[in-house]
């Protein structure tokens, strides 16, 4: 989870390559400035590796598109126009040697371009029409070459009458790596107590088809960690239960011994250990094999030990079963709290996917007391993180479907939702079953 991008909230969240139209277009060799009216697209933050064939040696680099041999590779770069009408289509490119033939298509129409030279220069491709406002896929595909390569390519150029109003693509190269990663969004449930609150309990489902490689799927965060699942490689999914230490750095190795977040119990085959880079803290994790289509269930509960420490236990329910999963009891030092900010989150951890989408449902959501009242959850608030605030991409949004909130993010969707949104559901009326006294 992007840590820095919830500061201020929390602890601080099968192509088609259309073959007809094909025009042949004799590249301009010379390199004049882009003209006001244009737009350069950085391949390093909005282009993905759409098609790859086994074997295939391209990157997306923080520079550029290179080592591009395979003519079945197809390289998709997006961005974002607010008009309809004429886009002008370029490329920024060198050949290292010899010639090259490229083939350019947005929607059901491709162009050739000819590549040629060394030196980085502006290819003019052609225009094409722009129906529908939104994001735009360009895809490249290599039709010949007399070198080694096809080329290296830097940008995507566009203009045109379809550019001339709000254009959004990541532009910053701070943020390249985000944005190909694609925005996270959040709910932040709204609990209508003022009292204490020891337990969070969600169900989350995903969609089937929505579970892509490089997604988590968090279900009850709170202030101090996050806990929720994961689809962490085509053969390996995740309950993960994290949390953070009170000692800020993104290095565990730098935590001072009373800052360190210490285990108190563990459940069978949970691994556990510290984690970086995004904060630092103690990480649990179960593998498990979960599915889209079906509904998980996550209680969490976190209350103050006495001691000035807190403890925070994370407990996972699959539908094959009425047993409860203990996940992991981790102490908290330096803080004496109860649970507070429940929120969940969708994000894709893995740049390389960042071009699919991702859902999931979140429904039925309680906390209990500590007073021992179960209290029902029925109204959330959407955010962003800063990659959509930055408008370097916008392709998230939340919402309701029944009795679910949802949350969405990832495959250049253009439908839009403000963040700030509130959103409602009927209350829950079945309280969580649950004996809490028998949990592991």
């Amino acid at each position: 989870m992007k840590l820095n991008l919830l500061a201020g909230t929390f602890l601080g969240i099968a192509l088609l390559v259309f073959q007809s139209c094909a025009e042949t277009t004799m590249a301009n060799t010379v390199d004049p400035p882009l003209n006001a009216s244009s737009f350069r697209v950085p391949v390093s933050g909005n282009s993905f590796l759409t098609v790859k064939p086994s074997g295939a040696s391209e990157i997306i680099n923080s520079t550029s598109l290179t080592s591009w041999t395979n003519s079945n590779t197809v390289i998709s770069t997006y961005f974002r126009v607010s008009n309809t009408g004429i886009v002008n289509i370029g490329l920024k490119a060198s050949v290292p040697s010899g010639t090259s033939v490229v083939k350019v298509t947005i929607g059901n129409t491709s162009k050739n371009v000819t590549l040629t030279g060394s030196d980085y220069t502006d290819y003019t491709v052609g225009s094409f029409t722009i129906s529908t406002p939104g994001y735009v896929k360009v895809d490249l595909q290599g039709v010949s070459r007399t070198g080694g390569f096809f080329a290296d390519v830097s940008d995507v150029t566009f203009g045109g009458t379809a550019s001339t109003g709000t254009n959004i693509y990541s532009n910053d190269p701070s943020y390249y790596y985000w944005a190909r990663r694609g925005p996270s969004c959040h709910l932040t449930y709204t609990i209508p107590t003022t009292s204490n609150v020891s337990y969070y309990y969600n169900e989350v489902t995903v969609p089937a088809g929505e579970d892509k490689i490089g997604s988590y799927f968090m279900a009850n965060g709170f202030n101090e960690g996050y806990f929720g699942m994961q689809v962490n490689s085509a053969t390996e999914r995740r309950i993960l239960f994290s949390v953070w230490s009170p000692f800020n750095t993104d290095d565990p190795n730098n935590i001072p011994p009373d800052h360190k977040i210490i285990l108190n119990r563990s459940g069978s085959g949970v691994t556990i250990g510290e984690f970086g880079n995004e904060g630092s803290g103690g990480q649990s994790y179960y593998k498990y094999n979960w599915s889209a289509g079906q509904t998980y269930k996550f209680l969490l509960k976190g209350e103050p030990d006495g001691s000035g420490k807190t403890d925070f236990t994370a407990w996972f329910l699959s539908p094959d079963t009425t047993t409860w999963k203990l996940i992991a009891s981790w102490k908290r030092p330096q803080t004496s709290t109860y649970l507070k900010g429940f929120y969940s989150f969708v994000e894709n951890f893995n740049p390389e996917n960042g071009y699919q989408g991702r859902k999931a449902e979140f429904k039925n959501q309680w906390v209990k007391t500590s007073n021992g009242s179960w209290i029902a959850i029925s109204a959330a608030k959407f955010s962003v993180d800063n990659t959509y605030n930055a408008k370097q991409r916008i392709d998230a949004m939340g919402g309701t479907s029944g009795s679910a909130f949802y949350l969405q993010n990832g495959g250049f969707f253009n439908t839009t939702v403000a963040p700030g949104s509130q959103f409602s559901v009927a209350p829950p009326t079945q309280m969580p079953n649950i004996n809490l006294s028998t949990l592991p």
